[in-house]
C-alpha cells in the first residue's frame, strides 16, 4: 500500500511538471508569432500591380515634393472617362505616326518609368515635357512633368520671342550673339494626350526647326491615354495625386 501510495505521488509530480512544461512552451511559442507577425506588419506591402517584374514604383519631384510613380491597385479599376472617347475629327485629332522626325526616339511606358526615375533619383540632365494647354494639364499629368504647351514654343500658335527664350533655357539651350547653342541641352520627353493629338510633335518639329538636336529628343507617342489606360497614377498642378 505504502509502495502504491509512493508510486501515485510520483506519478502526480511527473505530471504536474509536464504539464507546467506544456503551458511554458505554449506561452513562449505563442509569443513568437506575434512578434513576427509585427515585424512583418512594419514591412510596406508588396504591390500586386507592378510596372514590371522587377519595378513596382518609382519616386519622383513635382512642384518640390515627393510622389510616387505607380499603377492603380484596385482589380476593377476603369479606364478614365477622359481618354475613353475613340473617335474625335480629324482634323485636328489625327492618328500620328509612330515615327515623328528622323532621329527622334519614340518611347513607351518602360522608357518613361526609367526616366523619371532617374530625374528621382537626382539626374538633372532630363526633363519630361508635358506640351499640353494648362486647361489639360489641370485634369491631371504625369508626375514630374513640367508643362510647357506647345503655343510657348512655336510662333505660329501665338508663341512670341520672350515665351520662345525661356521654353529653349528650361532646356538648357544658350543664346548667343549668333544664335542658339544646342550643346549642353537637356534630354527632353515631350508627350501629350496621345496617339491622336498634336501638342507634342507641334513642339517637337518647332524644336528641330529652331537647331534642337533631335538625339536630345524623346517622344512618349502613348501619352496620356496610355499612361490612364494602364492604370497610372497622375498628379494635378499642385500635386495632389489622383
Amino acid at each position: 500500500m505504502k509502495t502504491i501510495l509512493v508510486t501515485s505521488r510520483l506519478l502526480l509530480a511527473v505530471t504536474a511538471a509536464a504539464s507546467m512544461s506544456v503551458i511554458i512552451g505554449c506561452s513562449t511559442t505563442g509569443t513568437a508569432p506575434a512578434a513576427a507577425n509585427a515585424a512583418e506588419t512594419d514591412k510596406p506591402a508588396e504591390l500586386a500591380v507592378k510596372i514590371t517584374p522587377t519595378i513596382s514604383s518609382v519616386s519622383v519631384m513635382h512642384n518640390g515634393k515627393p510622389v510616387t510613380v505607380m499603377r492603380n491597385q484596385d482589380g476593377n479599376n476603369k479606364v478614365n472617362p477622359e481618354f475613353a472617347k475613340t473617335s474625335r475629327k480629324c482634323p485636328p485629332f489625327c492618328i500620328q505616326p509612330f515615327t515623328i522626325a528622323p532621329g527622334v526616339e519614340t518611347i513607351g511606358e518602360v522608357e518613361m518609368v526609367d526616366y523619371l526615375g532617374k530625374m528621382g533619383s537626382g539626374d538633372k540632365s532630363i526633363i519630361v515635357v508635358d506640351s499640353r494647354t494648362p486647361d489639360w494639364v489641370e485634369r491631371g499629368t504625369i508626375p514630374g512633368a513640367v508643362n510647357i504647351p506647345f503655343t510657348k514654343l512655336d510662333p505660329d500658335k501665338g508663341a512670341d520671342p520672350v515665351s520662345i527664350a525661356e521654353s529653349l533655357e528650361s532646356f538648357g539651350a544658350v543664346e548667343t550673339g549668333k544664335g542658339w547653342d544646342f550643346s549642353n541641352v537637356k534630354t527632353i520627353v515631350l508627350f501629350c494626350n496621345g496617339q491622336w493629338c498634336g501638342q507634342s510633335p507641334i513642339s517637337i518639329r518647332t524644336m528641330l526647326k529652331q537647331g534642337f538636336p533631335a538625339a536630345k529628343i524623346k517622344w512618349y507617342r502613348g501619352g496620356m491615354q496610355s499612361w490612364s489606360n494602364l492604370g497610372f497614377n497622375t498628379v494635378t498642378p499642385e500635386a495632389t495625386a489622383r
